[in-house]
């Protein structure tokens, strides 16, 4: 029997890659005039949301347990 149960590590789905390459194509090719930080977004974002995310929880627990 085949174990098919995919773990993924991070944020970094096909939607983020796509839209990453999307735009560091567009900036390549000058068809955007935005900073790299913008270009770089897609997963820089995602990341900040999980951490902010798990802070959250891990200062919830803490207050909790109080």
């Amino acid at each position: 029997m085949e174990n098919n149960n995919k773990v993924t590590i991070g944020c970094a789905t096909p939607a983020v890659v796509i839209v990453f390459l999307a735009f560091f194509f567009a900036k390549i090719f000058d068809k955007i005039d935005w900073s790299w930080w913008w270009v770089f977004s897609p997963l820089w974002i995602p990341a900040l949301l999980c951490i902010t995310f798990l802070i959250i929880i891990f200062i919830l627990k803490i207050w909790l347990e109080w």
